[in-house]
């Protein structure tokens, strides 16, 4: 299964050079000097490398400015390489969209507005099958697979990813992929709608949902869901804490293309830090937006925890784009970026020098 398979396919860059750095970027916010930066990437261990190609590897990223891996599959001699480089060892897991449970627990799977379960009609493609999250025996499912994870010594933290409900609107780059228009809610994209939703809704807000003419329009439903994907972020979280190791997430670009795409209010988990997906193109976005993108989650953070913006490669026309992308972040505010794509020995290149540039 590869990660974000469907988003990633029919991908195209829209994007010109950036240098000088102008245009519809916020202006850079006031930088702390002493503020610590951390730079990451998503990669899945290749089990093939060698011991010499994972010491290669790791000196070459350390060397780069790389800080922290979030790795999408256990590998105890890639973190143990990594580790030794210097560099954080984390695991990354999609959190929501897990397919395991179906066969023992459909009943823990999301259903839409139109009563479908994604457990039996997956929505978009076939892998996209969400856990319910207000059902309590999901939550401990999550917080047990997180502490099977942590008790390891070589896991240095958790990353969660897919940590929200399905999407209820897709980047708006997809919508010619998938044949669809979506200028509105559509009850099929529309997520959860099933018993125990219904009735834990019912319990704390005094409604009925079924009985709301419009529910995509009631402000309670979607606080509600907000909510249940908060409790169970928290929960896991104070797993990682009592573990004492850190706890991350990757996240959908702002607070409010968050909550309205995907009912993520991620300005609320107790993390320890974040990756808003910044993939500019997903949105037919310049590569300034990235800028703009990070200024606004950094406002509404206000402090709460760094943020690193993720940047998708393949967004990216040239090399001086790339450097362009990460100037944008960091002068908006960003702790660091975190890549996701092919990294190439330009990129790292690159990401040393404004690196540097920043601890000036």
């Amino acid at each position: 299964m590869n990660k974000r398979e469907f988003l990633k396919a029919g991908l195209v860059a829209t994007v010109a050079a950036q240098l000088p750095i102008k245009g519809q970027a916020k202006e850079p916010v006031t930088i702390s000097k002493k503020k610590a930066m951390k730079n990451w990437i998503w990669i899945n261990p290749n089990l093939k490398d060698t011991d010499d190609d994972l010491k290669t590897n790791y000196t070459a990223y350390k060397a780069a400015g790389i800080t922290g891996i979030f790795f999408e599959n256990d590998s105890e001699r890639h973190f143990r390489a990594a580790k030794a480089a210097g560099i954080e060892a984390h695991r990354w897991i999609w959190t929501f969209n897990r397919a395991e449970k179906v066969a023992d627990h459909p009943e823990w799977y999301s259903k839409s507005r139109n009563g479908d379960s994604c457990a039996d009609k997956p929505p978009y493609v076939p892998y996209y099958r969400w856990l319910c999250p207000s059902r309590p025996e999901v939550q401990d499912y999550l917080t047990s697979t997180v502490n099977d994870i942590l008790t390891k010594d070589y896991v240095d933290g958790i990353h969660l990813d897919y940590v929200r409900y399905c999407d209820v609107i897709l980047p708006v780059n997809l919508w010619d992929k998938y044949k669809i228009e979506q200028t509105k809610e559509l009850p099929e994209y529309d997520f959860c709608y099933c018993e125990v939703c219904q009735a834990k809704f019912k319990e704390q807000y005094g409604k009925d949902i079924k009985a709301i003419q419009y529910p995509e329009a009631s402000l309670s439903w979607r606080l509600f869901r907000y909510g249940n994907i908060i409790r169970v972020v928290n929960a896991v979280s104070a797993v990682a804490h009592q573990h004492k190791k850190t706890i991350t997430a990757a996240v959908f670009p702002t607070p409010e293309v968050a909550r309205r795409n995907v009912r993520q209010d991620w300005t609320n988990f107790k993390l320890d830090g974040v990756c808003p997906m910044i993939y500019h193109g997903f949105y037919k976005e310049n590569v300034s937006w990235i800028g703009d993108a990070v200024a606004e989650g950094i406002h509404v953070l206000n402090g709460k925890f760094p943020l690193y913006a993720g940047l998708y490669l393949s967004d990216f026309n040239n090399d001086e784009e790339v450097r362009s992308g990460i100037q944008y972040a960091l002068k908006n505010g960003a702790s660091g970026v975190s890549f996701f794509g092919r990294v190439t020995p330009s990129v790292l290149g690159i990401l040393k020098q404004e690196s540097a540039a920043f601890k000036a």
